[in-house]
C-alpha cells in the first residue's frame, strides 16, 4: 500500500473574492483570515496535511494574495534536509490563457503542468476555509482499498442545511450513485438520504477531494467547461468513474460568512469548545512571534480566549476572542466581540489623531468584529443590530446584524454605533 508522504500532493484552493466574509476580504484573501486569536484559516489544512504525513502541498491563490503569501513563505519552511515543500501557484496568464481562475475545477486546471511535474499518483484537492481536525492519510487508505477514482469527503447534516449544501447519496458500500447542489424541494431531498439516523439523515460533501492524479488530469484536459467540482466534476464522474463517499463525523465548520465566522470565533472562547487547540499529537501550527506575554491589570474576565502581547487595564472582557498585541483601556466593556489584535504596536511618533491601536478608555463594545490595527477612541459605542440586517457606514459594516469594523479603521472617540 502506498504511503501517504511519498503519493499524494495536496492542493488548498486559495478561495475566490470572500464576498460573504467582506469586508475581513477587502484587503486580504479568504484563508488569510485570522481565526482564534493567533491563526489564519489556512492555517487548518496545512497542519491537518503536515498531521498526516503529507509534506508536499500547493496552495493556488488569487486575489489579495500578498498577506497569504507572507504568511505561507514565513510559516511552512522545511529543513535542508526534509523532501516536502509548501508550494504557492498563483493565478496567471499564460499563451494557453488569459482569463483568472472560473472555478475551483478551472483553478486545479491552470496548473495542471505543476501537478504533472509533481508526479504523484494521488491528487488531494482541499478548502482553504473550513475550520477541522482530519487525518487524511486515513482517508487515503480508504481510497486505496476501494480503488476508487475520486474519493469525496462527506460529513453527516440535519434537513434544515440541506439546501444550502452539496448533497450526496452514498450506498452501504460508500459508493455515490446522486449528488445534488443545494436541493430545495423535500422530494429530491427524500431521495438523497443516506443515514438510518433521524437528526442527520443527510450526507454533505466537505469540499474534500482525493483523485488519482490521472483520472483528474483526464478530467480537467478532455472537459474543458468543468469549472467547478462541486457543480461539474463530481456530478458527472459519477455515472462514468468509481466515486465512493469517506465519511468523516468529527468537528467540520465552513467559515464561509461573517456569521459562522462570528459565532464559531465565540464558541472556540467557551470551555467546552467544539475544536481543540491543545490536541498536543495533531496541533495547528501557524507564524511564531516573539511576543511578551500578557498583562492583566485588575480586570474581570468571563469566557476569553486571550492571546499573546496584549495589554488589558482594569477592563471587563465576557465571552470574546482577543488577538494578537490587543489593547484594552480602563473602564472599557468588551462582550461577545472577535478582537484580532494588530501586526505591530503603537508607534509613539505616529498619532493618528492622538488614538492608539486598540480600543480606548471607557468604551462599550459588544457584538462586534474588530479587525486588525484598528484605532478606537475613548468612549465609543458599539451594539449589535437586529440579525438580518445589512448596512455599510464606510468606516463600519453591519452583516448579518454583526458591526464589522475594517482593518486599519480610526473610530473617534464618543462615536456611538447603534440599531
Amino acid at each position: 500500500m502506498p504511503t501517504a508522504s511519498e503519493d499524494i500532493l495536496a492542493i488548498i484552493l486559495g478561495g475566490g473574492r470572500g464576498t460573504r466574509l467582506y469586508p475581513l476580504t477587502k484587503l486580504r484573501a479568504k484563508p488569510a483570515v485570522p481565526i482564534a486569536g493567533k491563526y489564519r484559516l489556512i492555517d487548518i489544512p496545512i497542519s491537518n496535511c503536515i498531521n498526516s504525513g503529507i509534506y508536499r502541498i500547493a496552495v493556488l491563490t488569487q486575489f489579495h494574495s500578498v498577506s497569504l503569501n507572507r504568511h505561507i513563505t514565513r510559516t511552512y519552511r522545511f529543513d535542508n534536509f526534509h523532501t516536502g515543500w509548501v508550494q504557492i501557484l498563483a493565478a496567471e496568464q499564460t499563451l494557453q490563457s488569459e482569463d483568472w481562475y472560473q472555478g475551483t475545477a478551472d483553478a486545479v486546471r491552470k496548473q495542471i503542468r505543476e501537478i504533472i511535474a509533481a508526479d504523484s499518483a494521488y491528487t488531494l484537492i482541499l478548502a482553504g476555509d473550513h475550520l477541522y481536525r482530519m487525518d487524511y492519510e486515513a482517508m487515503a487508505k480508504f481510497h486505496w482499498e476501494h480503488d476508487a477514482d475520486i474519493t469525496v469527503g462527506v460529513h453527516p447534516v440535519p434537513r434544515h442545511e440541506v439546501s444550502g449544501l452539496g448533497i450526496l447519496k452514498v450506498s452501504e458500500d460508500r459508493h455515490i450513485s446522486a449528488f445534488v447542489e443545494k436541493p430545495k424541494d423535500a422530494v429530491t431531498q427524500d431521495q438523497l438520504v443516506s443515514r438510518d439516523d433521524p437528526e442527520r439523515p443527510f450526507l454533505a460533501s466537505m469540499g474534500i477531494y482525493m483523485f488519482k492524479t490521472s483520472v483528474l488530469i483526464d478530467l480537467l484536459t478532455n472537459y474543458p467547461d468543468y469549472d467547478d467540482f462541486g457543480k461539474d466534476v463530481i456530478p458527472n464522474s459519477i455515472r462514468t468513474h468509481a466515486v465512493f463517499g469517506y465519511d468523516f463525523d468529527d468537528y467540520w465548520q465552513d467559515i464561509g460568512t461573517i456569521r459562522s465566522f462570528y459565532e464559531t470565533n465565540l464558541a472556540l472562547a467557551r470551555k467546552d469548545s467544539p475544536f481543540n487547540f491543545f490536541d498536543p499529537e495533531r496541533p495547528i501550527y501557524t507564524h511564531p512571534r516573539n511576543l511578551p506575554g500578557t498583562v492583566i491589570e485588575d480586570s474581570v474576565l468571563v469566557d476569553v480566549q486571550l492571546c499573546e502581547g496584549s495589554r488589558i487595564s482594569k477592563a471587563k472582557v465576557i465571552n470574546s476572542t482577543i488577538g494578537l498585541r490587543s489593547q484594552i483601556g480602563s473602564g472599557s466593556i468588551v462582550k461577545d466581540t472577535i478582537m484580532m489584535g494588530a501586526d505591530h504596536y503603537s508607534r509613539p511618533w505616529i498619532t493618528e489623531n492622538d488614538i492608539q491601536i486598540g480600543i480606548g478608555q471607557n468604551c462599550d463594545i459588544e457584538g462586534a468584529i474588530l479587525d486588525k490595527n484598528v484605532r478606537i477612541g475613548d468612549n465609543v459605542v458599539i451594539k449589535p443590530f437586529p440579525l438580518g440586517t445589512d448596512l455599510d457606514a464606510g468606516t463600519w459594516v453591519v452583516q448579518d446584524g454583526i458591526v464589522v469594523i475594517p482593518k486599519d479603521t480610526i473610530i473617534l472617540p464618543n462615536t456611538r454605533i447603534v440599531p
